[in-house]
């Protein structure tokens, strides 16, 4: 019996099962609170952690499946540009301070989490490492690399990022009373990058197609700015 349930864990059904249900157990926990803080996302992370720390299954068990599920992440993203082409008309309106809004908005995430990292006394491959914290996975490991970081750190803090714009970036809005949709938009993907952008998705589409652009603007400002913010501020 034990090998059998070897196997099954090993196995790419394993990752992919449990990933479908812790989801769809935080999708029903989330309707039932109604509360900001029990994202799905967040909730089916912290379930799959406790399960694989509770039975010893390491992470490369888990992956044989999980892997699956993360290779969608490239054409979900894709997706994100039918909302875009929907409010195509309202991109041409607003052009300039969109784009202006992304730029000064990546600009200033990169500098601030370089100017923390030296408060904080962190050495310079991990405050490398962390620059490109709000951008997409693929792109911030190549510019982790570039700059000498550790891309597993920067994975953790990509990760981190997005899950912190998940539970707080509408809270932000709201507080500072931030009511303009494209604002909203641009603010959530510029800062938390595709995982913000499902949060922004559900608040409206305009949020989300702002958002979704505000993904790929960020991280070709990015490519460009960090190792001259890098260079400037260490």
């Amino acid at each position: 019996m034990s090998e059998i349930i070897t196997q099954f864990v090993q196995s790419p059904v394993f990752g992919i099962g449990i990933s479908l249900l812790t989801f769809s157990a935080g999708v029903q926990i989330s309707k039932k609170t109604g509360s900001p803080l029990m994202n799905p996302l967040v909730l089916s992370m912290l379930m799959i952690i406790a399960l694989l720390l509770s039975f010893h299954i390491s992470f490369d068990d888990y992956n044989n499946g999980g892997q699956f599920i993360s290779f969608f992440l490239g054409p979900a993203t894709v997706i994100l540009a039918v909302p875009l082409y929907r409010k195509i008309s309202l991109l041409k309106e607003n052009v300039v301070p969109i784009i202006a809004g992304i730029s000064i908005g990546s600009a200033a995430g990169i500098a601030s989490i370089i100017i923390m990292c030296k408060m904080f006394g962190l050495d310079e491959i991990l405050s490398v490492s962390m620059i490109p914290k709000s951008v997409t996975t693929p792109i911030g490991i190549e510019i982790s690399n570039q700059l000498g970081g550790l891309p597993s750190v920067t994975v953790a803090a990509i990760v981190f990022t997005g899950v912190a714009g998940v539970l707080l970036g509408p809270m932000v809005c709201k507080l500072f009373k931030i009511e303009n949709e494209v604002a909203i938009g641009v603010a959530i993907g510029t800062s938390s990058h595709a995982l913000g952008t499902t949060k922004a998705v559900e608040i409206g589409e305009t949020e989300g197609a702002m958002s979704g652009l505000a993904i790929g603007i960020a991280g070709l400002v990015t490519v460009f700015l960090a190792p001259l913010l890098a260079k400037l501020l260490m």
